[in-house]
Parts: structure tokens; sequence; C-alpha cells
């Protein structure tokens, strides 16, 4: 996601090992890109290269499902365990719940990180129309002292006696 900067858009790439192009977006303000990985190393660019005068503040989260999870670790507590299938039964739902708290609070992690990028773009977008509203203020006060400084000066100019006095 574009946070800040000119047009808020940006090109993206995104590269297997392979050097294959799996993901390639032009000119984006954001995206979400759901990619089934193989081993290697992946490439991602964000290019900025069509607007050359101004800079971007880019925001990106990278989420890794399943990352060395071979579901070995979560086997291996059972082997400790002896007593009925009831017992097996509960813990099991216990572990069970547990998986689902911690998927969900993953879940409300990553949403609040999102929506703190969109905060972060959308005060970013606030500064700069404050700043506009700021500078064309002082340019509509600028214009209105000078018409009210020419509208005395003609009021003036009427009442003036043009004729020379003799003394």
């Amino acid at each position: 996601q574009v946070l800040d900067g000119a047009g808020l858009d940006v090109d993206f790439h995104l590269l297997s090992p392979k050097g294959e192009t799996l993901i390639f977006d032009e000119r984006k303000s954001d995206g979400v890109h759901t990619v089934e990985t193989e081993d290697g190393d992946y490439m991602f660019c964000f290019d900025n290269t069509f607007s050359t005068i101004s800079e971007k503040v880019i925001f990106f989260e990278l989420i890794l499902d399943n990352m060395g999870e071979d579901g070995q670790d979560q086997e291996d507590w059972k082997k400790y365990v002896t007593g009925t299938d009831l017992l097996d039964m509960k813990l099991e739902d216990i572990l069970e719940s547990i998986n689902s708290v911690k998927a969900r609070l993953s879940k409300s992690v990553q949403i609040q990180t999102l929506l703190r990028a969109f905060e972060a773009r959308d005060r970013n977008i606030q500064e700069s129309n404050f700043d506009r509203v700021n500078f064309w203020s002082m340019v509509n006060l600028g214009v209105m002292v000078v018409v009210s400084a020419v509208q005395v000066y003609m009021l003036k100019s009427l009442f003036e006696d043009k004729r020379k006095s003799r003394t």
C-alpha cells in the first residue's frame, strides 16, 4: 500500500526462484496477493521509476502461513499423555481451542497493522489538504487586502478637489 507520495501509485513485481514473473501490478495504490510457494528465494520489487520527481512511502506486510509446521510438534505432546480416551479427547479439544485462539489473534494483529497503514495514509492526505487550505487562505487574504487598499484609494480620489485653489 502506498501511504504517501504523488499519485499514491507504484509498480510491483514478484519473481519466483526460477525467475518467472508471478505477479506484476502497474501503477496500483494497494494490493493483496496470495502465492503458493516452493523452496527458494523470491524477489519482490516496488518500482517508482515512472515518477522520478516524487518519492513514495510504502507499507507492505509479508505473511508466511504454515512456516515450518509439519504437524510433528503438535503431536509430540500426545506421547507423554496416558489415560483414558476421554482424557485424550478433552486434551485434543483444548489444543483445538488454543490453536483457534492463536489463529484469531494472529488475524487480529494483521488487521490492526493494516488499519494502522490506512490511518497513516489518511493522515498524510489530511496534512497535505491542511497545507493546501492554509496556502490558498493566505492567497485569498492577500487578494482581499490589495482589493481593499485599491478601493480606499479610488474612494479618496473621487472626493479630492482637483481644482487649484488660490490663496
